[in-house]
């Protein structure tokens, strides 16, 4: 991260959660139907790796789509809220440097992650390397209203991240990955609009990453 990792901060990770069940409840809503769909690109997945899997908050979640999933973060912190808050499987570990081996997973997914990597391309070469067919990325859109607000809000986490557009995402894929792929993506129209389009203006992008079988 540009300016250090808000994470480790005790305060921060216990906090977390909260903004799920408040002010962010409608946006976490979008976001997770948009990702419930993309899902349904891997009808066959049955494991699923969280890298930056924070608190757990999503991990828990795709444990209930049909897909065992497992957390990984850097943060000691959020691990241990993990353990604590929901009924999670977590470990600690680098998006840079995955301790497991080479097609571990069915799936990776990467949910507001890589806005808060120094190395963001590394990561997706690493989880294209443990994820036998496919990763799942979530990204807040540079490029949108959404964006321009969380820039604008800054503080100790915001300050930290590093925005990204759809286009941004897969020049970055097309330049890193070395399986072949096709490549689908939808935005949220939050907090415009309900729903989502192919628009890449929308707050929220959710990107699938569908590796070609052989």
């Amino acid at each position: 991260m540009p300016l250090g990792n808000p994470f480790t901060d005790p305060k921060i990770a216990s906090n977390y959660d909260s903004w799920y069940y408040s002010r962010g409840k409608k946006a976490a809503a979008q976001e997770k139907s948009l990702i419930k769909d993309f899902l349904g690109f891997f009808p066959q997945a049955q494991t699923l790796l969280e890298i930056g899997c924070g608190t757990g908050y999503f991990t828990e979640w795709l444990n209930t789509l049909g897909v065992r999933a497992w957390g990984l973060d850097r943060s000691q912190s959020m691990i241990y809220q993990a353990s604590e808050a929901h009924q999670v499987s977590c470990v600690q570990g680098d998006a840079v440097v995955l301790p497991f081996s080479r097609n571990s997973f069915d799936l990776v997914a990467m949910i507001t992650t890589v806005a808060f990597l120094e190395n963001p391309d590394q990561a997706l070469v690493e989880a294209a390397r443990v994820a036998r067919q496919g990763i799942l990325l979530g990204a807040i859109n540079k490029n949108s209203l959404l964006g321009w607000q969380y820039r604008k809000k800054g503080g100790s986490i915001w300050r930290a991240a590093r925005f990204f557009t759809p286009r941004e995402l897969q020049r970055m894929l097309s330049k890193k990955l070395t399986k072949e792929y096709r490549l689908v993506y939808k935005t949220t129209l939050w907090p415009l609009f309900s729903g989502s389009s192919t628009l890449p203006w929308g707050g929220f992008i959710v990107m699938a990453v569908i590796f070609n079988r052989l």
